[in-house]
């Protein structure tokens, strides 16, 4: 894990750097590496992995609101929080589904909360599976799944890359997955949540609309709240 700290004060940098580290050596874990920038372009031109990120908003050059919506675009399973006095841009960073908006001068344990939800959010995205298949075992994040379809005994998992046909059953999915990320919206369908572009009664439209699921009339109610649930666990 990778924790970047983007501010154009030299003292907040500072200051996170310090809390981010006793944070950790209170929870009697090794502290991620943790780089700190005074400019977007410079976050934004970093070939590292970006896993938690802290913006200022107001900043020489690429704003914060800017350099956020690149790092979405991206990655869209970078948590980011955005860090200012200026409660303003609020809605601007709401649109890019930043995770959460704190208030400088920074509260300790405030950001030590974030930090819990942070890491339970990030642990539930980067969680890896193995999927048995005829040919072999291949490893992937949980992440990568956009949905798992049954056809008969066929189970498909649809990812990001590639179609694994899984030796393993619907219900070893259901009980593997976290719950917290991923629906079972129909008897022969598994859904994560974060691939959610919208739905009505009778389908979920998955990337964009590039996919869709069957989503059972009677779950509708208990998959809209999971769905609101899981959208305002990530802001």
């Amino acid at each position: 894990m990778r924790i970047l700290i983007c501010d154009d004060d030299s003292s907040i940098t500072s200051v996170l750097s310090q809390l981010i580290t006793t944070y950790f050596g209170k929870k009697k874990t090794k502290c991620p590496e943790i780089v700190s920038f005074d400019n977007g372009e410079s976050l934004l031109s970093d070939k590292g992995d970006k896993d938690i990120v802290f913006l200022d908003v107001e900043m020489p050059g690429f704003d914060g609101i800017y350099v956020g919506n690149k790092l979405k675009q991206q990655n869209e399973s970078v948590i980011i929080f955005i860090v200012t006095s200026f409660i303003e841009y609020l809605d601007a960073a709401m649109r890019f589904h930043v995770f959460r908006y704190l208030s400088k001068p920074i509260d300790k344990q405030r950001l030590f909360q974030n930090l819990d939800d942070a890491l339970e959010l990030y642990t539930s995205l980067n969680r890896l599976v193995a999927i048995e298949t005829k040919s072999g075992v291949a490893r992937i994040s949980t992440d990568e799944i956009i949905y798992i379809e049954a056809k008969g005994r066929n189970v498909t998992l649809h990812t990001n890359s590639a179609d694994y046909e899984s030796t393993q059953t619907l219900q070893f999915w259901i009980n593997a997955l976290p719950k917290s990320s991923f629906f079972q919206s129909h008897r022969s369908f598994i859904v994560n949540l974060a691939k959610v572009t919208h739905f009505d009664h009778e389908l979920i439209y998955l990337c964009d609309d590039q996919f869709t699921a069957y989503l059972t009339r009677r779950k509708f109610t208990e998959f809209k709240n999971a769905y609101l649930l899981f959208m305002e666990s990530k802001r």
